[in-house]
């Protein structure tokens, strides 16, 4: 059987058959190769839509929920509607404490603020953080270094700040490092400075101050501006959501179904939704390519159909001349799976090509919308298992048509 790929007589034959009628086997081949073109296209697309989705959420803690105060919509236990309600490090610590499925809870603080430096100056939002924020929402920093635990213990009077202040704040080229900032008349010291186009979750921040610090010079005591709370992998994200607001109204005083009381933007679920319409998109772009490869080659088994009916002179003299049915099938079978081969590779090499020229003219920069639009090795190799699969199936068909054709009726065929 394999012997018979290697005979030249074969290959002959089969070149024969598709020179008689060249235009009709470019077109039969136009099919599937526009099938395999497009599969390996919108899967390389989705590839890149994913890699530019991962470089985007990369160095974050996606299965995260934030949570602030609001007013409270209900009265409850003496309390009237409309009360205003101010977290405090006590209900972060308790939240850590009594959720099922808690990783971190980071409370965090911010206020607007006008910084000075010499001449020069600007309104910025200032947060003051614990190092775990930059374990949570990684922070690419150009120079210098984030806040550390020693910064958190003794107060200090440190700063990192963002490009963009750094823009406002200092002359062109001028290192930022060890340079000091006028805050409220307070002078602190740039210790870091980190990209600005870093996604930001939560309210944007130019400044940031060590959490300890922020608290003391703006005298906000136990209270925070907000907190941001991480589930361990396993846990479900919208589970600890709730749980933490009911714990929350207990430890306030507020009503059960009180929806007004916190806010909350809960970054899991929206990530959630995100992986899964590019789960969707891969399995749609799958569904489409092979069904658009397989009518490619469904529409080969007709061409083929064609050419049987146009040969059957030809097929009743070999079987007349000893040619066995199997031989006859074996031959058409492989210029079934010659024709669909040959469009595939070409459809694939077509398909790199254009996954190529999407990389270079929207893969490009740090807001790139494609990033590294590519396919697997496997996912090649895979394509091309199904072509030749389906294209020996297919010529299958026309191959029974072929054999079923009696010698002496075949000769009499005009």
């Amino acid at each position: 059987m394999f012997r018979f790929l290697f005979d030249r007589d074969t290959w002959q034959e089969v070149f024969d058959s598709l020179s008689k009628n060249k235009l009709r086997s470019i077109l039969t081949m136009v099919g599937v190769w526009w099938g395999i073109l497009l599969l390996i296209g919108l899967l390389g697309s989705a590839r890149g839509l994913e890699n530019s989705f991962n470089r985007l959420f990369g160095d974050f803690a996606t299965n995260t929920v934030f949570i602030w105060g609001q007013n409270t919509g209900k009265p409850f236990k003496g309390f009237q509607e409309g009360r205003r309600v101010n977290l405090t490090l006590s209900d972060a610590k308790k939240i850590e404490e009594n959720v099922q499925g808690i990783e971190f809870v980071l409370p965090r603080s911010q206020q607007s603020t006008v910084i000075t430096r010499n001449f020069l100056s600007g309104s910025f939002q200032m947060a003051g953080d614990y190092p775990l924020l930059d374990q949570l929402q990684k922070k690419k920093l150009i120079h210098g270094r984030f806040i550390n635990q020693s910064d958190i213990e003794h107060r200090k009077k440190i700063a990192v700040i963002s490009e963009d202040a750094y823009k406002q704040l200092f002359e062109v080229d001028e290192d930022p490092i060890g340079k000091y900032l006028d805050v409220n008349g307070i002078n602190f010291m740039v210790v870091g400075m980190f990209e600005t186009g870093n996604v930001n979750m939560g309210p944007t921040t130019d400044v940031h101050i060590p959490f300890t610090t922020f608290q003391q010079i703006y005298n906000k005591g136990d209270q925070i501006g907000w907190m941001m709370i991480t589930g361990k992998p396993e846990y479900n994200i919208k589970q600890i959501e709730e749980d933490s607001k009911l714990l929350l109204k207990n430890l306030n005083h507020i009503h059960p179904e009180d929806s007004r009381a916190f806010g909350s933007f809960n970054l899991g679920k929206e990530f959630a939704k995100m992986t899964g319409f590019l789960t969707g998109m891969q399995f749609l772009t799958w569904f489409v390519g092979i069904a658009t490869l397989i009518a490619g080659v469904f529409a080969i088994g007709n061409i083929l159909l064609i050419t049987v009916k146009e040969r059957t002179k030809e097929i009743g003299l070999r079987r007349a001349l000893g040619a066995t049915p199997f031989e006859i099938k074996r031959q058409i079978v492989v210029e079934a799976v010659f024709i669909t081969l040959v469009a595939g590779i070409i459809g694939i090499i077509t398909g790199g090509w254009i996954l190529i020229a999407l990389d270079h003219f929207f893969g490009q920069g740090e807001d790139a919308a494609i990033v590294n639009a590519s396919v697997s090795i496997a996912v090649v190799f895979v394509s091309l298992a199904i072509l030749v699969l389906i294209g020996t199936l297919i010529g299958l068909i026309p191959a029974t048509k072929a054999t079923s054709i009696k010698p002496i009726e075949a000769l009499r065929e005009e």
